[in-house]
């Protein structure tokens, strides 16, 4: 999930139609509303969060370093103003990237991801026996070729295996595929997810390599 923080609700929407069009989850803030969730969120809350996204906001009115305190996903500044000085203001606030808009929703998922690559949280992509999962939205490869998934599998897929190692529950999947506070979809619609992906991995592999615990959730094996 991507966190979008701007006093322009216009603007909030906008991107999360762009986004949805990717199969990426977000939730919207106004300024005044973001500092209360970020400091009072639960940490499962905020480790479903990919980054947050800081749009038009009166200065000061959001803290990069009050995000840092709570989470290490990647805070990335999108600018209307094309001066240095500017810039140089955002970058020394604790942001780890300023992005001018217009800008295309791919070239952010690229920066989120390059970020993320490079404070070792993840690579470009993780590697399951005969699996590459890439975390950039590319469709995954078995043994050097592509399996082509609907968005939400795909996502589901990535998040299995940013999580690698890690049993995740079927609330965590929920959270980083559809967002916190999207109501109108119920959280049983994951499984369903994953039984279409577990039936086109099982196809391809010759076994399921996800494993599932009644109440523990999900993790992906060799």
């Amino acid at each position: 999930m991507i966190v979008i923080v701007d006093e322009r609700e216009l603007v909030t929407e906008g991107y999360s139609s762009l986004f949805d069009r990717e199969g990426v989850a977000t939730a919207g803030f106004a300024p005044n509303e973001f500092g209360e969730w970020v400091s009072s969120a639960a940490d499962t809350d905020l480790r479903s969060v990919r980054a947050f996204l800081i749009g038009d906001c009166r200065e000061g009115a959001i803290s990069p370093r009050q995000i840092r305190d709570r989470t290490g996903a990647p805070v990335i500044a999108l600018s209307e103003q094309h001066s240095l000085e500017h810039t140089l203001r955002l970058f020394e606030s604790g942001v780890d990237d300023v992005v001018r808009k217009p800008v295309h929703i791919r070239e952010i998922l690229a920066r989120i991801t390059a970020i993320r690559r490079r404070a070792h949280e993840e690579a470009a992509y993780t590697e399951v026996g005969s699996m590459r999962i890439f975390m950039d939205g590319r469709d995954p490869e078995i043994d050097g070729e592509p399996l082509p998934l609907p968005r939400r599998e795909r996502r589901i897929l990535e998040y299995l295996a940013s999580n690698r190692g890690r049993r995740v529950t079927k609330t965590q999947v929920f959270n980083a595929i559809y967002g916190i506070f999207d109501e109108e979809v119920e959280e049983n619609v994951v499984e369903s997810h994953i039984s279409k992906l577990r039936k086109k991995l099982r196809e391809r592999l010759g076994h399921d390599p996800i494993d599932s615990k009644r109440f523990l959730g999900y993790r992906l094996v060799f």
